[in-house]
């Protein structure tokens, strides 16, 4: 009976899961993406989600990661977003031989007292305009690669490091799994890759949000987010001077500005804890979850990567389950075969 209903229709870009039961197969639920000139469009039973070709690029599209079970969607600027490679110190010696994308300047409201330099740039979201992302099909998952190279460079660095990145949409599930990965052609005593994980929040005086969690600070009120605030400020964590977290997981629980009902978490969780060199989580107009992951030494011809998985979650504690189901990866590997987390 199953294999005449699957003879019977063709169905373009769709992933079908099959529960075999006693007496008979029935059919489940199904995955789906749809490519267009601008983005790849995904559906799973639980989820969908959008992965930009053109304009603001690389992880989740803004607003379009959607939680099927409660109808929330995120309230920020996309998901698992990547800009430069970067390393600590300041660029001011040099800053007039800098493309003007790559300057970094701090004591700001927006960067903090903190001094850092960009190795490579330009930043990527911004910047890259148009990416190539490629979808990978498997009998219960749709993942998608995604890469771009670096093209423009400090003095006395290189261009062209590698970014790589990899979503992993399984069918059935609340959440994705990612990872970014740097492939350098430069070295540095503690390189560093600056990303939004999970993302920043949209919000007028906390209207779209009423908890904030962080797993090594605590749950926060929208009322600590009415005014802007450095990323130094409060809030942050850095290895080294902090104790490096059990887990290391970012997330808001969603609230709708029209009717003020909490909705799920959207939570981000970094899979190796002590893989973050530095995060953040202030305000500056919206609410901005800053995180830098390596800050270790990296030669050329080396490479580091972090791995993260992002979702919906309808508790704290649930939270926590699935991040100690996942915890101590760095990598994530996927073929048409299935996908896996390496250390």
């Amino acid at each position: 009976m199953m294999r005449s209903l699957l003879n019977s229709r063709w169905i373009p870009c769709c992933l079908w899961v099959v529960l075999v039961c006693s007496g008979g197969s029935e059919l489940l639920a199904q995955a789906t993406f749809e490519k267009t000139a601008d983005e790849i469009s995904i559906e799973t039973s639980t989820l969908q989600a959008s992965i930009r070709r053109k304009g603001y690029v690389t992880g989740v599209a803004a607003q379009s990661f959607v939680d099927r079970k409660t109808g929330f969607r995120d309230a920020g600027f996309g998901l698992d977003i990547v800009d430069w490679i970067m390393e600590p110190g300041s660029d001011e010696a040099y800053r007039d031989q800098l493309d003007k994308e790559l300057i970094y300047e701090f004591g700001n409201s927006y960067h903090g007292k903190t001094p850092k330099r960009s190795i490579e740039g330009p930043q990527i979201c911004t910047q890259a305009k148009r990416l190539d992302p490629q979808v990978i099909q498997g009998r219960d998952f749709l993942a998608v690669t995604q890469q771009f190279q670096y093209r423009t460079a400090a003095p006395g660095k290189k261009t062209g490091s590698l970014w790589k990145q990899t979503l992993v949409f399984p069918e059935g599930k609340r959440y994705f799994l990612s990872c970014d990965r740097i492939e350098s052609v430069n070295s540095s005593e503690a390189m560093f890759l600056r990303l939004d994980m999970p993302g920043h929040i949209k919000h007028r005086q906390g209207d779209t949000f009423s908890k904030i969690y962080l797993s090594y600070l605590g749950e926060l009120e929208p009322n600590e987010f009415l005014k802007d605030f450095a990323p130094d400020q409060k809030f942050s964590y850095v290895r080294g001077r902090d104790q490096v977290p059990r887990r290391f997981i970012r997330a808001y629980r969603m609230r709708d500005p029209q009717t003020g009902k909490d909705g799920p978490w959207l939570a981000g969780m970094t899979l190796d804890p002590g893989i973050v060199s530095e995060a953040w989580c202030h305000q500056r107009g919206y609410v901005c979850c800053i995180q830098e992951f390596g800050g270790r030494p990296v030669r050329a011809g080396e490479s580091f990567q972090a791995a993260f998985l992002v979702g919906f979650f309808d508790s704290i504690e649930e939270m926590h389950a699935v991040y100690d189901e996942h915890v101590g990866h760095t990598g994530l590997k996927v073929n048409p075969d299935g996908w896996k987390l390496t250390p």
